[in-house]
């Protein structure tokens, strides 16, 4: 596994389960880990061994969010089908997606400021896996191997359909943030309710595994005050990673920098003082304090 990540003054770190270098020790021409996304996509990011930098322990380097300019930030709704059950509510079947603003987003330790009581008085915390796009893309195919999904089997082809690994970047831990009471008073103030500043914890490392690594035995863990409030495995999602790329890809073109958060095990309340963590197995862990 490699991992893009960048320092918090801003420097584009490449690394390993070993350690870090800085990216442009290792490919010096990427100047951002946004410039190296199109080649996490195609499998083409250097080897750390490779650097003319040493590595350097990962704990060592205070960290911000591993992009930050991300592109269209995609949040899934109900993606899981014990989480809708919990809301008593029936699985979409197609996936249930909304917008977050860029001003949504920030980075490891937040803190996440919740809006004035008299706006929200129950802001609820949702660890989720989060897919990111590494190139430009349109009507791209869930598996070259698998054919078209049930998400997008209806959809219009071009003639040169891409692989949904062909675009996926990585994959990285965030934080989704719901004031619960706004949503609750009307389905139609999702966007409202998704979309306070510092709604959007996005992790520290940008996660490249190998392309078609399997994904569904992966552990999703929402951690509120170092309790498990809500876990789940990616197999148990009604429209896995690569079948909500292909399936947005089909809707609108994908670019570099996109986040698909691809929806929660569950949430739990969270308070001024609290402190919350997304941790999602072999991938990363993304933690903020809360505050008002």
């Amino acid at each position: 596994m490699r991992y893009l990540a960048r320092a918090a003054d801003g420097d584009p770190l490449l690394g390993d389960d070993d350690g870090v270098v800085p990216l442009p020790a290792a490919a010096p021409e990427h100047a951002s880990v946004r410039d190296a996304l199109p080649a996490a996509a195609a499998g083409a990011l250097p080897s750390v061994d490779d650097a003319t930098a040493d590595r350097t322990p990962r704990e060592q380097h205070a960290l911000g969010a591993f992009l930050d300019d991300p592109g269209k930030l995609f949040g899934i709704g109900l993606n899981y089908v014990e989480h809708a059950g919990d809301l008593s509510e029936d699985a979409p079947e197609e996936p249930a997606s909304f917008f977050k603003p860029k001003t949504a987003a920030t980075g490891p330790g937040g803190p996440i400021r919740l809006p004035p009581e008299s706006i929200s008085e129950r802001v609820t915390a949702e660890a989720e896996l989060a897919v990111v796009i590494g190139r430009t893309c349109r009507n791209v195919d869930v598996d070259e191997s698998r054919g078209d999904s049930s998400a997008n089997q209806n959809a219009p082809r071009s003639g040169d359909v891409e692989d949904a690994d062909d675009v996926i970047a990585g994959f990285a831990p965030v934080i989704d943030m719901t004031a619960e009471d706004v949503l609750q008073r009307n389905p139609r103030f999702l966007t409202r309710s998704k979309s306070f500043d510092t709604f959007l914890v996005l992790g520290p490392y940008l996660a490249v595994p190998e392309a078609g690594t399997d994904l569904s035995e992966t552990t999703v863990r929402t951690v509120v005050d170092g309790e498990t409030v809500a876990e789940n495995v990616v197999g148990n999602m009604e429209f896995p990673p690569r079948e909500l790329v292909a399936f947005h890809s089909d809707v609108m073109t994908l670019e570099p920098g996109d986040v698909i958060s691809t929806g929660t095990p569950g949430a739990g309340v969270i308070e001024p003082g609290s402190h919350v963590r997304a941790a999602v197995e072999g991938i990363g862990a993304v933690a903020a304090d809360v505050v008002r």
